[in-house]
């Protein structure tokens, strides 16, 4: 982070900056505010467009969007529409994405603990892959089946440990996910779903983690899974995604397609099939940058250790500062241009003392009460996590393009909060 102007380069594809204010897909940001209120979050539609056909090409059909990151209806078909398949975690998730009408074909159902309503829920709607995550389901499996079938994937865990946040690191031995190949649990749940009378297995899915910024851990990650799956005639492999993104200044990462043709070299070294589907499952990659978070300031407040900025947000809309510590800068939406000289903490309005957006931002000495304030690249695990922490409503979601806006995801309000008390 610097105290000069905001990099554009995390602003979404379209952003247009000048001296007074920002636009993005043709749609100023303040008017936005006005029209919509805040918090805000803004998605720019070409920008994701843009990095669902990226990934479209970059890997082979079946690479698909990690729902997770980011999910409503308008998102899905959006991605369906970008020759995407939708992968989802649970089934609610399962449920809107077919709500929004992605046919089941394209969908992938993924989770470490899949319950039977679930899985049957996936064999009836005739979903595109399960990935089977642990022993217990594929029990479950033989049970549910009845004379059905099913393509699968088994999720592996190749015991790389990729540089990033514990919490998000899921390829070591030490995890929740999928079978260790050190301890031979993998090659034992092939064996068994080999053996399942419906099951189609199609090949091997590993997830070693999140926001990472090199291709070193998935290229070691691809070399054990081709050496582990050598002799197994599967026509798919799957590195999961994981890809990061820039979210301060100095920080950089691969492009997808970067990424893609660094697993598709390491693939090729290791002496895969070149007829082996290699796909991936993108989530933060292609929706991060979409998006920014619009706030207004209210209490400023200053102390002989700092400043904080309070605004009409907080956790309930980015827990991601809270539980990862994760950084993001900040800008005077009056003042986009202008020399941030301010060091300051921009904090919600929480009852909460790690109610942290930026821990260290930097804003103009003169953003105040009641100026509009942005941070950028919003657009995963924001709303995607959100919560009515001090019954807070969640915010509207509005999708830019081509000087208009749409409301995908209204504003909840305090009747929607209380629509679930019976008494």
């Amino acid at each position: 982070m610097g105290t000069g102007p905001v990099p554009l380069s995390l602003l979404p594809d379209t952003a247009e900056v000048r001296e007074d204010g920002v636009s993005i897909g043709g749609v100023d940001l303040a008017e936005l505010a006005e029209r919509f209120a805040t918090p805000l979050f803004v998605f720019d539609e070409a920008t994701l467009r843009h990095r669902c056909e990226e990934a479209a090409a970059a890997f082979d059909d079946g690479v698909a969007f990690a729902s997770k990151s980011f999910l409503c209806g308008a998102v899905a078909r959006l991605a369906h529409e970008s020759r995407l398949c939708v992968d989802v975690a649970t089934g609610g998730e399962l449920d809107l994405v077919l709500r929004a009408g992605v046919p089941a074909d394209r969908v992938i159902l993924h989770g470490n603990n899949k319950s039977d309503d679930e899985l049957a829920r996936a064999l009836d709607v005739g979903v595109h892959r399960v990935v089977v995550d642990n022993a217990e389901e594929i029990t479950a499996l033989a049970r549910l089946l009845a004379g059905r079938s099913v393509d699968v994937l088994v999720r592996v865990t190749p015991g790389v440990e990729a540089h990033t946040h514990e919490y998000v690191r899921t390829g070591q031995e030490d995890t929740k996910f999928g079978f260790s190949v050190a301890s031979g649990a993998a090659r034992r749940a092939i064996e068994r779903l080999r053996d399942l009378a419906g099951v189609r297995l199609r090949g091997v899915h590993a997830h070693i983690g999140s926001q990472i910024f090199e291709t070193r851990a998935f290229e070691e990650s691809v070399q054990t899974l081709v050496e582990f799956t050598r002799d197994d005639g599967f026509d798919e492999l799957c590195v999961g995604g994981g890809l990061g993104v820039p979210y301060v200044e100095g920080e950089s990462a691969p492009s997808i397609t970067q990424w893609a043709r660094a697993v598709r070299t390491a693939a090729a070294g290791a002496g895969l099939d070149p007829a082996v589907r290699v796909i991936a499952e993108p989530g933060r990659a292609l929706v991060a940058q979409a998006a920014v978070t619009i706030y207004r300031v209210g209490v400023v407040k200053e102390l002989a250790v700092r400043t904080y900025v309070a605004v009409d947000g907080g956790m309930s809309d980015n827990p991601r500062p809270v539980l990862y510590g994760s950084g993001y800068e900040a800008f005077d939406l009056a003042r986009p241009l202008a020399a941030r000289p301010r060091r300051v903490r921009i904090v919600g309005k929480h009852c909460e003392s790690g109610d942290v957006l930026v821990d260290e931002g930097f804003l103009p000495v003169a953003t105040g009460r009641g100026d509009l304030v942005v941070t950028p690249v919003t657009g995963a695990y924001g709303y995607s996590m959100a919560s009515n922490y001090n019954r807070v409503p969640r915010p509207a979601v509005v999708v830019v393009s081509e000087g208009a806006a749409r409301v995908v995801l209204r504003r909840e309000t305090f009747d929607d909060l209380a629509r679930l008390e019976v008494e």
